[in-house]
């Protein structure tokens, strides 16, 4: 099995439908369906914000320590079995936050997590702060505060830009801090947003690893491969959100291109695959071959925000160039 590192998991769309009910019987938080069944019917998003609310709902279980922990070993679990060497995983903080839940049972239950991933699954992690487009700023400015003040250990903080109205201007003074504090800053250009808003990231927000839905912008593809930005795609997300065609990500002529494009899983919870299923997804669809198979094994772990010499390591040592 190739190895991959995996840029763009969200913790909150790894809770599959047997955890959810069993958090909230265990925290005594009410859902709006009685049982797995009845969450699994759910899961046919048939809009983005359909997939947001069910998301948002879902996450509202999550409130101890425990719950992190048992959230985040779950995840990695099933990571290791898709062939996950590297993980970098966002964790929506500002939402946990204005629910109530204290940094410190975020943070720490998956810190606890994290720090024994290579030992118990023999993965190395890497923690990012996700921001949310539809909560005011301020409140991303205290739940990186809040962070920092724990002492947590951030590969990055990122921004989910979802719609076509989407700008990324009020984030820009938030990623600027970041940046100064030696931490790395990401962007995904979501379902019903396009390349005007991904140029937007690149250019306001200076991110240094952008995913999106769709690259049809033959500059934007060329930027990117000459800046080295590396790409997160999500395809089984795509494809439910975005009715993504091949078109809309062209993988073969991205890679011919010279775009670090990886593959990842997004919310592997609500989109029927984690990483493994992602990738043969588009080997099936875009009919890919070995080399270029080893090709987004290598540019997942040289997109990853690990030390130069471990990435350039992992990527050389799982993939010969």
């Amino acid at each position: 099995m190739r190895r991959y590192a995996e840029l763009h998991v969200h913790a909150e769309g790894t809770l599959e439908a047997e955890m959810a009910i069993a958090f909230a019987k265990r925290n005594k938080v009410e859902l709006p369906f009685a049982n797995e069944d009845e969450l699994r019917a759910r899961l046919q998003h048939e809009s983005l914000q359909a997939y947001l609310d069910l998301y948002q709902t879902n996450a509202s279980v999550l409130r101890t320590e425990e719950d992190f922990v048992e959230l985040t070993n779950a995840y990695l679990a099933k990571a290791k079995a898709a062939g996950v060497a590297h993980a970098e995983i966002s964790v929506d903080l500002q939402a946990h936050l204005a629910r109530g839940v204290p940094a410190e049972a975020v943070l720490g239950g998956m810190k606890a997590a994290m720090s024994k991933s290579e030992q118990d699954f023999g993965i190395s992690t890497g923690l990012i702060l996700n921001f949310s487009q539809d909560m005011p700023v301020e409140q991303a400015e205290d739940a990186y505060s809040q962070a920092v003040a724990a002492g947590a250990e951030l590969a990055a903080v990122g921004v989910c830009l979802s719609r076509a109205d989407s700008v990324a201007a009020p984030f820009a003074s938030l990623f600027g801090r970041a940046r100064a504090d030696g931490v790395h800053t990401v962007a995904h250009v979501g379902a019903e947003a396009d390349n005007r808003v991904g140029w937007d990231c690149l250019h306001t927000l200076r991110v240094g690893r952008i995913g999106a839905c769709q690259v049809q912008d033959r500059n934007l593809m060329y930027y990117l491969s000459d800046y080295s930005i590396p790409l997160t795609i999500c395809p089984l997300a795509n494809a439910a959100l975005h009715n993504a065609e091949d078109t809309d990500y062209p993988l073969p002529k991205l890679l011919e291109e010279g775009v670090m494009v990886t593959i990842n899983s997004e919310s592997p919870a609500h989109f029927g695959g984690y990483l493994d299923a992602n990738v043969a997804a588009v080997t099936e669809q875009f009919g890919l071959d070995d080399v270029q198979l080893d090709l987004l094994s290598r540019n997942s772990f040289l997109g990853s925000f690990l030390a130069e010499a471990q990435k350039r390591q992992l990527a050389g040592d799982l993939v010969p160039a």
